[in-house]
């Protein structure tokens, strides 16, 4: 008897320690995590209690707190909800958060250790404590443009400030209401977000930082990138620009999108092949570089890295070890080349910005419950991506596209006082093999010289050439540009 009571004394003994030792890890270790979820109503409820802060552009709110007669005392608002949700995400007693109000909910919900200070302050005052404001990067006249741009369709847009890498623009089609997923209706959120889970549209994926799709044509930017780069080409060396290109170690043909050859006696030059994407000739290209240099060039721009702005980003990704034809796929944006709108925009920004690729970011200014600044984004270099040599001279070649290239939905944009903006951009219409389905692209910058904006759009379901992207999506960027140099 004596022994079966020490065995079970024992064996008392070892489960108290590993609940203790459990405990320590989850109170210790885990509690951050566990109250970061999405799905910790907990946390929620007793932050329900307290105004939470606003998300700003500018100095207009996109996301605030008002007060309510019911139970719970706050309810959070959005006053333009689906042209901002890519960036607010919405804030629900159901499903928790997402966008800019989970990454920034210490600081909205006032739980931050910057308001250290100010959370003493209101306690000794028997204030109820508030949460700090966010102000975001985006200039409210491109966030307009890129949505009235997008109606009607399912695609991105993301524009970049080249200098710096503020995100100025960021707007998903379809969209969807966050004031809905965040009222205090339960049975009704369940609702709605099921019906936003039920729509094949999928309006609840953030397409401009999540949507991986082929670039298409706009990838060139990134061969050429590779080819200046190499030192053996410059803008006026000659290339094949045959009609069709007989794929290496294949039976299979690439033809050009005009069914045409790209220059007299098959020859083009590397301006000439990218003002008119010709792609033949960047297969070709493709070939002669090498995959490991596509590669290279590739993640110089950002490919194959995660970003977090902070939202987090899907990673755009360039092929593992293709071989011969699947190297002059790639080249020009297909085979297993994907990008997102915000890394084909990081591509154009990085060639604007002389070469430098900056990483891009969504907040600006963190600000306490008295608005006062209390830290300040400061840009950040990702990598240098060409020289500035190189940069330039693909600044001309982009340029070379709208002039008299593909892009001519952007010539002829001035600014108010009617002075000329010189453009660049690419072109592109990529087939995602989803039901046959192509993504029109255009990405642009402007002013050519000195960028003050870079863009990207993609139109899903677009057009099936180069005339689609420029004729669907070109419009969009167009407004966008004219919408930031104003």
């Amino acid at each position: 008897m004596t022994r079966s009571i020490r065995r079970l004394s024992v064996v008392l003994t070892l489960l108290l320690l590993a609940l203790l030792v459990n405990v320590t890890i989850i109170q210790v270790y885990q509690s951050d995590d566990y109250r970061a979820r999405a799905d910790n109503q907990r946390v929620l409820l007793e932050e329900y209690g307290r105004e939470r802060g606003p998300i700003l552009v500018g100095a207009d709110p996109i996301a605030r707190s008002r007060e309510t007669a019911g139970t719970l005392r706050y309810l959070r608002v959005y006053p333009e909800g689906e042209k901002y949700a890519s960036v607010t995400g919405f804030y629900s007693i159901v499903y928790g958060a997402t966008g800019l109000e989970r990454t920034e909910n210490d600081v909205l919900s006032g739980s931050s250790d910057l308001f250290f200070v100010d959370r003493l302050q209101q306690l000794i005052a028997g204030r109820q404590p508030r949460g700090g404001a966010v102000t975001t990067t985006i200039d409210a006249r491109a966030q307009n443009a890129a949505w009235r741009g997008l109606q009607g369709t399912s695609g991105a847009v993301l524009a970049i400030e080249p200098s710096t890498g503020r995100i100025l623009a960021q707007v998903q089609a379809p969209s969807f209401d966050p004031n809905i997923l965040s009222s205090h209706d339960p049975a009704s959120i369940r609702d709605y977000y099921e019906s936003l889970l039920d729509d094949s549209a999928q309006p609840l994926i953030n397409r401009p930082i999540v949507a991986l799709n082929p670039p298409g044509s706009t990838f060139k930017l990134v061969t050429a990138a590779a080819a200046l780069s190499s030192g053996r080409f410059s803008p006026d060396s000659v290339l094949p620009g045959p009609a069709e290109y007989d794929l290496p170690l294949s039976t299979r043909t690439l033809r050009n999108w005009t069914g045409e050859e790209c220059g007299p006696d098959e020859q083009v030059t590397l301006i000439e092949a990218l003002a008119q994407s010709c792609n033949t000739a960047f297969a070709w290209l493709g070939n002669e570089l090498g995959a490991d240099a596509l590669r290279e060039q590739s993640e110089a721009f950002g490919f194959d890295t995660a970003f977090t702005t902070p939202l987090r980003a899907s990673t755009s990704r360039f092929p593992d070890s293709p071989d011969a034809p699947q190297t002059a796929l790639s080249a020009i944006g297909q085979f297993d080349v994907r990008a997102t709108a915000m890394q084909m925009a990081m591509v154009t920004a990085g060639i604007g910005n002389n070469g430098i690729v900056m990483e891009p970011y969504l907040v600006q200014e963190i600000r306490g419950p008295d608005l006062a600044i209390l830290r300040t984004s400061t840009p950040k270099e990702f990598e240098r991506a060409m020289t500035p040599e190189a940069a330039a001279d693909l600044v001309e070649m982009m340029v070379a596209v709208v002039d008299r290239g593909t892009a001519g939905a952007l010539r002829g944009i001035t600014t108010p006082d009617g002075q000329a903006v010189s453009v660049g951009a690419k072109t592109g219409t990529a087939q995602t093999g989803r039901d046959g389905a192509p993504v029109a692209w255009i990405v642009a910058l402007a002013p050519a010289t000195n960028p003050q904006i870079a863009v990207a759009v993609a139109v899903e379901d677009g057009g099936d050439n180069e005339v689609s992207g420029n004729a669907i999506a070109g419009p969009i960027a167009r407004a966008v540009i004219e919408a930031a140099l104003r």
